[in-house]
């Protein structure tokens, strides 16, 4: 039996690679929240956090008792007819469709990224397609790649391998069209790997569930979502043994209110159901520097700790060291600051200088510099500043995505014509990234937008006079330092 006592210790004997995705991020919850084991403090003061872990071990604990149970039942290799020798062969060969048809497929809350590209990789066979076409799947591959959501440690690295140098191979020598042809054998062979792993039909629906949520117009879809569900009892392609049973008894219950009452326009997840998917989501609660407390947390009690405890609590720092930590402080990763002054004061010097502080030290920096543009005054800047680095890049506009960074400076805001609810929609998408925000100023020194935003910030510097920064934020109050 798994419990918060001896987590640590079992643990190593699990191969937490061949879990469900949802309990990976049990798993990844727990250390963060224990501080990779030091203390279980956050544990026991927090009955969001408790109620969270404990569903957790849960279902880490019937996972691992039905797999146990299903190594039993299984012969030993050596009671086998020729076992070892059979077991190495089939490893190696290349297995026919009809024969991977003959076993269920895993179910699974997510499909991994290798296999959605091998099963779009086989559904090209025997279709034609033009060089774009053929582009795009390329770039998309690649971008995986990079992004490290395909790595070279997955057990389909060497399909993937295959399919990238198939397409780049087939655009080189193709003309405007081309009619993609794969080997039976390779075929049957991919299309087995990519069959092998089906989602799981209740994640299925509380996805469509989520998708309800809040908006108008939604009764005949939820009425069409509740008559699947119920067929798929019927049909017992979701029983009790399914994961995520409790959740789907909770949105079948929430759906049948929504469309029973005529006067209730939208659906809205109600807070105890939005705690049962957790599974899904991931933590549906925010993060404060690693510990649960939001206006929006899923919790209905608010949590309440002993001062005692809260002060000798640990929270995940940068480990800011010389004149940032003077001015800044010593910030959590997923920090938020806005800056502006009066032109010609220094702000961009500044902001520059910061961005090659945090690429030496702390990880990969975009600059967006859409007040200056990628000319030589940025180039001049960088030179004066020392500092160019592999881990910092810049950029004239914003790009499509931002996965790549884990700091990013828009300077300025107001020239990339960006509102309030455009920065916290950017910080929704990405809450484990840094922002950095440049505002240009008034006549006056006030900063251009909405006076609210400042309050949205972790940290507030000034540029009130030519090479002179000072800050004021939660990290530490009146910090100075001269910018030239």
């Amino acid at each position: 039996m798994i419990t918060h006592q001896n987590y640590h210790d079992i643990i190593s004997t699990i191969d937490f690679s061949k879990l469900p995705e949802a309990l990976r991020k049990g798993h990844e919850f727990v250390k963060k929240v224990t501080n990779n084991g030091s203390h279980w403090d956050n544990y026991h003061s927090s009955e969001t956090i408790k109620k969270t872990i404990d569903t957790y071990f849960e279902k880490l604990n019937e996972f691992v008792g039905k797999n146990k149970k299903a190594d039993a039942a299984k012969p030993h290799a050596k009671h086998k007819e020729g076992g070892g020798k059979k077991i190495k062969e089939a490893k190696h060969a290349h297995t026919p469709a009809h024969r991977h048809n003959e076993h269920e497929p895993h179910l699974v809350e997510r499909i991994p990224e290798e296999l959605r590209f091998i099963r779009r990789f086989v559904n090209l066979d025997g279709k034609t397609k033009t060089k774009e076409e053929l582009l795009r799947f390329i770039n998309s591959l690649q971008k995986a790649i990079i992004e490290k959501k395909i790595r070279k440690t997955s057990q389909y690295a060497e399909q993937i391998q295959y399919i990238q140098d198939r397409l780049i191979d087939t655009y080189n020598s193709m003309g405007a069209k081309i009619a993609l042809e794969l080997k039976p054998e390779t075929h049957d062979m991919l299309k087995g790997i990519a069959d092998g792993e089906k989602v799981l039909p209740s994640v299925s629906f509380i996805k469509r569930y989520i998708n309800l949520n809040g908006k108008p117009g939604m009764k005949e879809k939820a009425k069409l979502l509740l008559g699947q569900i119920n067929h798929a009892y019927e049909k017992r392609t979701i029983n009790d043994s399914d994961p995520y049973i409790v959740e789907l008894h909770e949105i079948k219950k929430n759906l049948e209110n929504f469309l029973s009452e005529k006067a209730v326009k939208v659906l809205q997840i109600e807070k105890n159901t939005l705690s049962g998917l957790q599974g899904i989501l991931g933590c549906a609660c925010h993060n404060l520097n690693g510990f649960d407390g939001d206006d929006e947390d899923i919790s209905e009690q608010p949590v309440i700790m002993n001062s005692m405890d809260f002060a000798n609590m640990r929270f995940k720092t940068l480990g800011f060291k010389g004149k940032w930590l003077q001015l800044i402080g010593d910030p959590s990763a997923n920090f938020t600051v806005m800056v502006f002054g009066k032109p010609k004061m220094g702000k961009s010097y500044l902001c520059v200088d910061f961005a090659g502080y945090l690429a030496r030290n702390h990880g990969k920096v975009l600059y967006i510099a859409k007040e200056e543009g990628l000319d030589k005054t940025l180039q001049d800047k960088l030179n004066d500043k020392e500092v160019k680095h592999p881990n910092l890049y810049v950029a004239s506009s914003l790009p499509s995505s931002l996965a790549l960074y884990d700091f990013i400076f828009f300077d300025s805001v107001n020239r990339l014509g960006l509102k309030p609810e455009d920065l916290n929609r950017l910080k929704a998408m990405y809450p484990e990234k840094s922002f950095i925000y440049v505002f240009q100023s008034t006549k006056e020194g006030k900063f251009r937008g909405e006076n609210t935003f400042q309050h949205d910030v972790d940290s507030v510097i000034e540029v009130p006079e030519k090479g002179k920064a000072v800050q004021y934020g939660r990290f530490n109050q009146g910090g100075e330092i001269q910018i030239f």
